[in-house]
């Protein structure tokens, strides 16, 4: 029996018990509409179970899918350990070069202001200023380290979201564009290019003429 057929059943025993009381029925009437009451009863959750059983079978192994995603995507761990790993990276990156560029330009521009009156000790000065400047670069090897490291957590939050997306059949829905956004979009604030400066120094050489 139909779901709906058997619902029906029941709303058209319910309507007769509705009509007459029940106490000025016989007993064995009410007993037959009990009897049939429960028929429809057992019908209606019985081809209600086959209609949509498959459905909650969909939705528990979607849902059990779901939770082994969001176990796998290793929430805690990103938010824990490797982003604020790579904060701290970042923080190293920053002040290594600050401090860098701090020393080379001193020292240039000691080397700049001295006067090479004895060519011997101007020598002297300038390779030891060359010696501070060649230490001071080598921050760029411990600056590729960290900046691996940065890359390397970027990756694996990458690898990890768009599997969890994959899996999930996410979509990606509309979002409003911000003020901020518009105004980067149409002022072109898109920061340095990729692969070097889309306009040469000719360009902006040119342009100032």
């Amino acid at each position: 029996m139909a779901a709906a057929e058997a619902a029906q059943k029941i709303r058209v025993a319910m309507d007769q018990l509705r009509a007459t009381g029940v106490r000025e029925r016989p007993l064995v009437e009410v007993l037959d509409l009990s009897h049939q009451m429960a028929d429809a009863m057992t019908a209606f959750f019985g081809s209600l179970d086959k209609s949509i059983i498959g459905e909650f079978r969909y939705l528990a192994d979607f849902i059990q899918k779901a939770r082994d995603e969001i176990s796998g995507l290793q929430a805690n761990d990103i938010k824990d350990t490797r982003l604020p790993g790579a904060s701290v990276e970042l923080d190293a990156v920053v002040r290594d070069t600050e401090k860098a560029t701090e020393t080379i330009m001193a020292e240039a521009e000691g080397l700049m202001a001295k006067e090479p009156t004895d060519l011997a000790a101007y020598k002297a000065d300038v390779d030891a200023a060359m010696m501070r400047i060649f230490e001071a670069c080598s921050f760029q090897d411990l600056t590729g380290q960290r900046v691996t490291k940065v890359i390397s957590t970027l990756r694996h939050i990458e690898d990890r979201v768009t599997k969890f997306a994959s899996a999930l059949g996410v979509v990606d829905t509309a979002q409003e564009e911000t003020p901020e956004d518009a105004r980067k979009r149409e002022l072109l604030l898109n920061g340095p290019a990729m692969n070097g400066p889309a306009t040469t120094q000719d360009d902006i050489d040119a342009l100032f003429a």
